[in-house]
């Protein structure tokens, strides 16, 4: 009799757990067919599991893996790594919710690459302050010249020489056709600052990392007149599903001169309604606050108050549940990509990118007679030498501040 009451028990308890975990998934926004797959998968884990006579206490990596393997061989090949995805969920929930236990954590690689390379991102996190972004492509960089010089094992690192560093490079050069791409000689100073930092060099040969040639723009910065903006703007508002949502990210972008990932960075919390004010996590991890026009704060509340879903503490997230932030901020190029195909306004340059919004914000500014240290406060760039390009759009103003050319008499 007390074994039936406790198969019972356990019985009642993971049926339980698959209809809560259903009703969590459900809360997540996912739609009815979706939630029922995921149930009807719960389930079959709890079945797995009483009959396996194995506790929900002692559920460890093996018998887990054993489960879902009973499991998805029963499924079709096409759908089994989307069942298996949802049977990790469902242990997830009982790991969190349920008193399973915890995963095994992964094996920690103590190779003498693998230490390096854990050391040089906390450097990268903590010295140099980058963003994860920056981490993951200095760290990219990191393998591929370490494994270009030394294999998949580690060298001596003091036999580098800086013909090794100038051959890498040119390889890289015939690779992706970029002459003047400065990003690969960028993170390779990184990881021989680096290295020199931390004593496993005996001399810096981030000075042997040559320069990519990078000319000074002469051209005038591309930009859209007032209308074409507007336009673009407000065609982004028909969309049903993520109309006010695009429509206020660009309107970021567009009034108040914020750069893309300014906009997919912005957290709930970063606004303050009282005071007016909105926090930018700028580039090289700077935070400024600045004032929100009535007409962006408007649209950020239309957007809340009707269209946004979700737990994540980020201000615009995915239309598809479980409603995530955006893990880049490529979405607003692709929104602004539709609304020049729904405008028939041809971009000004081949790169469609929403920094063009910023540019033309700084020409409007400038042509209503704001000042080139104006435009660079809204523009928040840490020198005046960022803002003088845009002085080359008022000929008229630029033409009051020459000097005249010296004359003798009526003869120039």
């Amino acid at each position: 009799m007390a074994k039936d009451r406790l198969d019972h028990t356990v019985q009642r308890t993971l049926a339980e757990a698959a209809a809560n975990f259903a009703a969590l998934i459900t809360a997540q926004g996912y739609s009815t067919h979706t939630v029922e797959n995921y149930a009807r998968n719960a389930r079959r884990f709890a079945a797995k599991l009483e009959c396996s006579g194995v506790p929900l206490a002692k559920l460890d990596d093996q018998t887990a893996e054993e489960l879902i393997s009973q499991i998805t061989k029963q499924i079709c090949m096409s759908g089994r790594s989307h069942v298996k995805y949802q049977l990790e969920r469902f242990r997830d929930y009982l790991i969190g919710e349920h008193g399973a236990p915890p995963r095994e954590p992964e094996p920690i690689d103590m190779s003498p690459r693998a230490v390096l390379k854990r050391d040089y991102e906390s450097y990268l996190r903590i010295q140099r302050g980058l963003s994860q972004e920056t981490i993951y492509h200095c760290l990219r960089f990191f393998e591929r010249f370490l494994t270009a010089k030394f294999g998949v094992g580690l060298g001596d690192l003091n036999t580098i020489k800086p013909d090794d560093i100038t051959g890498f490079i040119l390889r890289l050069r015939e690779a992706q056709n970029a002459p003047r791409d400065k990003t690969g000689p960028s993170h390779l100073r990184n990881l021989f600052q680096f290295l020199f930092w931390s004593g496993r060099t005996n001399r810096n040969l981030s000075t042997a990392v040559p320069k990519a040639r990078q000319p000074k723009p002469t051209g005038i910065p591309r930009y859209l007149e007032p209308e074409e903006v507007n336009r673009l703007v407000e065609v982004v508002r028909g969309h049903k599903k993520t109309g006010r949502r695009n429509y206020a990210m660009l309107m970021l972008i567009a009034r108040l001169g914020l750069r893309a990932p300014e906009v997919t960075a912005i957290e709930l919390d970063d606004i303050d309604w009282r005071a007016g004010e909105i926090l930018i996590r700028g580039k090289r991890q700077l935070h400024d606050w600045m004032p929100m026009s009535p007409e962006v704060g408007e649209a950020i509340v239309d957007y809340i108050r009707n269209e946004r879903r979700g737990p994540d503490r980020a201000l615009f997230v995915s239309v598809k549940p479980p409603f995530k932030r955006f893990k880049d901020a490529q979405i607003l190029r692709w929104i602004l990509r539709d609304a020049y195909d729904a405008t028939c306004i041809s971009p000004p340059q081949a790169y469609v990118g929403s920094h063009i919004l910023r540019h033309s914000l700084a020409t409007d500014m400038l042509r209503k007679g704001a000042s080139l240290a104006e435009i660079g406060d809204v523009l928040r760039h840490r020198s005046a030498m960022g803002t003088t390009i845009y002085a080359q759009h008022d000929v008229d103003a630029l033409r009051s501040i020459s000097r005249p050319w010296p004359t003798s008499g009526d003869a120039q």
